[in-house]
């Protein structure tokens, strides 16, 4: 879907359809485009729009690169496809940035996109040339990316207060354990997600920097970017941050187990010590030897219960005291 955004009277004014691309049009957003909104727009401003292939190329000079005029910057940018029931994916988005003109491609819609849409046609954004509405944009998806980690560390906390409170244990090793295995791995692939986009984020941001300055655009304008790859950074570190303790969460897990595991092979070895002498016991008054002396004896056959029963006390007493039980 090809829609063009006009700028008019520091508001954005959209045009969706086959529009002829004015002077007065600063974005051009392809959404799931067809080749020939793609050949349009190629004629149109004399770039080259890359293809779904070329956008998910992870080498730096694919992503990050000029050609015929234009400044091309490719980001992967999280994205939620259903909030109920999917994770959050990654999906290559390209800035386009040819003259006073901004270009994005895209085959998602992530949720700052419609953000800053709103924001620009209330006038509550700068959007009067293309280089402001991409900075508007990364500024949204920065802040997007930051509301997700801010969520991510709700719930790391939560998944390390559950974990040291004692929550599932005594109940067996599998018995919630499982379950917060389950959860510190989905925090741990969402946290390697996020990771990825602030890399790309950080990578574009440096190099529109760059491009901002040898173009000569508004030193405020350039000001914000700096303040964006900033917070790019800032938020890496956070979740490098999140990481670690994401890690340190699933070790400290695996040993609550393993210590689980240990307590009860430990029970099965105390009971198995402890009933070694009453087996003994009753072995050797099981045996069929015609002279045995208690064999004639009235009370042979409690004094052979009451060995057992002792037998067996006196382990128990024993590793309790040695504190073993």
């Amino acid at each position: 879907m090809l829609t063009v955004y006009d700028a008019m009277e520091g508001a954005l004014i959209k045009r969706e359809g086959p529009a002829p691309i004015t002077h007065a049009a600063v974005w051009i957003d392809l959404l799931n485009p067809t080749r020939d909104e793609d050949l349009l727009v190629e004629k149109a401003l004399s770039i080259s729009v890359p293809t779904r292939e070329e956008m998910s190329e992870i080498e730096a000079s694919s992503r990050l690169y000029q050609e015929g005029g234009g400044h091309y910057m490719t980001a992967v940018v999280l994205h939620q496809p259903d909030p109920l029931f999917e994770p959050p994916v990654g999906t290559p988005i390209t800035f386009i940035l040819a003259g006073n003109r901004l270009v994005t491609v895209r085959y998602a819609e992530p949720r700052a996109f419609p953000i800053f849409i709103s924001r620009a046609q209330k006038k509550d954004a700068a959007c009067m040339t293309g280089t402001a509405v991409m900075v508007g944009l990364l500024e949204a998806i920065i802040d997007r990316e930051a509301d997700r980690v801010e969520r991510i560390q709700v719930e790391v906390d939560k998944l390390s207060h559950a974990i040291f409170a004692g929550k599932g244990r005594n109940r067996g090793p599998t018995h919630g354990f499982d379950v917060t295995i389950q959860m510190i791995g989905r925090e741990g692939e969402l946290t390697s997600r996020s990771r990825e986009s602030m890399l790309t984020l950080d990578r574009l941001t440096t190099y529109l920097g760059h491009v901002m300055g040898e173009r000569g655009d508004e030193k405020l304008l350039r000001g914000r970017v700096k303040t964006a790859s900033r917070d790019v950074r800032s938020l890496a570190d956070h979740i490098g941050y999140l990481s670690s303790k994401i890690q340190f969460l699933l070790e400290a897990t695996l040993g609550m187990i393993n210590n689980e595991q240990n307590t009860i092979i430990k029970i099965f070895s105390v009971l198995a010590v402890a009933l070694m002498p009453p087996t003994l016991v009753g072995t050797v008054y099981g045996m069929n030897f015609k002279h045995i002396p208690e064999l004639e004896w009235l009370w042979g056959y409690p004094f052979a219960l009451g060995m057992m029963v002792v037998s067996a006390v006196l382990p128990w007493v024993y590793f309790k005291r040695k504190g073993w039980l």
